[in-house]
Formats: structure tokens, C-alpha cells, sequence
């Protein structure tokens, strides 16, 4: 477990089970940003693992958890939208941007 391929693993692990259980609220995103977004992340969490080491990673993973946190219970609430179902979904969608998925 010695080695960066563990940090590589974990964030493969997150980013799959968050796509599976979440990817549904993602149908505006283009496929080439959600496969970009996983490799930026992998970029992320090799540099800070291999320059501030283990422990700096986990400090990472928990401040990206806190972030997901503060837009879920906070940002969208703020703007009417509930945090676990996303609905109602034009303002949802509005607030992505995705004007291009509302029923007109």
C-alpha cells in the first residue's frame, strides 16, 4: 500500500461509486468533461500524495467532501433546489445551464 497507486485506486473507487449512484443528475455534462474531470482529479491527488505525502491526500479528500457539503446544504437551498433530488429540475437545470434539457 506503499505506493501512489492506493491514492489512484481510492479516487477510481469514489469517482465510480459517485457515477453509478449520481451520474443521473450529470445528463446535461458532455461525456468528454466527466471523463476529463476524473483525470484531473487523479493529477490532483498524485501530486499532493507524492509532494505532501498520505496524509495531506486524506486532508484533500475530506476538504473535497466539505465542498459537497456546503453545495449541497447551502448553495442549492439558496436557490430553491432541494440538496438529495435535485427538483425541481428546471431550476436545476437553469442553474447548470442546461437550458437546451427545459420543456419549453
Amino acid at each position: 500500500m506503499d505506493t501512489l497507486w492506493f491514492e489512484i485506486a481510492i479516487v477510481a473507487a469514489i469517482y465510480g461509486i459517485g457515477n453509478v449512484l449520481f451520474g443521473h443528475f450529470e445528463i446535461g455534462t458532455p461525456k468528454w468533461r466527466r471523463v476529463s474531470k476524473l483525470f484531473v482529479l487523479w493529477l490532483i491527488a498524485i501530486a499532493i500524495s507524492y509532494y505532501g505525502g498520505r496524509i495531506w491526500f486524506f486532508v484533500f479528500l475530506g476538504a473535497m467532501l466539505a465542498a459537497v457539503a456546503v453545495v449541497h446544504f447551502w448553495y442549492l437551498p439558496k436557490h430553491g433546489i432541494h440538496p438529495l433530488t435535485a427538483e425541481p429540475r428546471d431550476k436545476y437545470y437553469r442553474l447548470r445551464g442546461w437550458t437546451h434539457l427545459l420543456e419549453e
